[in-house]
């Protein structure tokens, strides 16, 4: 397999899923302003829309769209339960959160990457997030992760997301039990391996 990536970006997660489930992959750099690959190729040929994450398989299928990589990649390793057995009550659980960090959290962020928007529209969209981090603290309540009370995709992705708050300005000094979940999460070995493969741990 190999996983199209951007340093930092959304696809994070599923590389410190891969690194999880102790899959075997490849990587390949991709500029996303330029849309070229490391090698030089037009990005746009592998995936239309221009972004990250893509996991190329061994056949030559392309999967998009994060939530959907990482459930992919829980169900090639059933015995590692990075995600709970498809078809289950916890499963679905697990979706509705996997959909709630990418409509609620993600996207809200989106904004504020932009310098071109006017500070009214950012400011919205950090209203927007520190409301769904409210969700989110509450969701963490007398609980160590998201799901079943262990380790999941949903973690990775969450992470991931809220990794990007310093840089754009973004206080969750109020969040005492998501601020816990990143340094948990952040001290996982897969997680610091993730990192320092993006360079973005010395």
């Amino acid at each position: 397999m190999k996983l199209y990536f951007s340093p930092g970006a959304c696809s994070l997660s599923p590389h410190i899923v891969l690194l999880e489930a102790g899959l075997p992959f490849t990587m390949e750099k991709v500029d996303l302003h330029q849309k070229t690959t490391e090698s030089g190729a037009d990005f746009r040929a592998v995936n239309p829309s221009g972004y990250v994450p893509v996991l190329e398989l061994d056949n030559g299928a392309r999967l998009t769209e994060g939530p959907a990589i990482v459930q992919y990649l829980a169900d090639q390793v059933p015995g590692k339960q990075l995600a709970p057995a498809y078809g289950s009550m916890e499963r679905y659980r697990l979706m509705s959160i996997l959909n709630f960090i990418a409509a609620e959290l993600h996207k809200n962020y989106s904004p504020l990457f932009r310098p071109e928007l006017p500070d009214a529209v950012k400011t919205y969209a950090r209203a927007n997030l520190l409301a769904r981090y409210a969700t989110v603290e509450a969701m963490l309540a007398d609980k160590e992760f998201l799901v079943d009370q262990r380790f999941s995709v949903a973690d990775a992705y969450l992470f991931t997301v809220t990794s990007w708050a310093p840089f754009v300005q973004l206080d969750l000094a109020a969040w005492p039990r998501l601020q816990a979940f990143q340094q948990r999460i952040g001290a996982r070995p897969a997680v610091q391996q993730a990192m320092r493969d993006e360079g973005l741990l010395d």
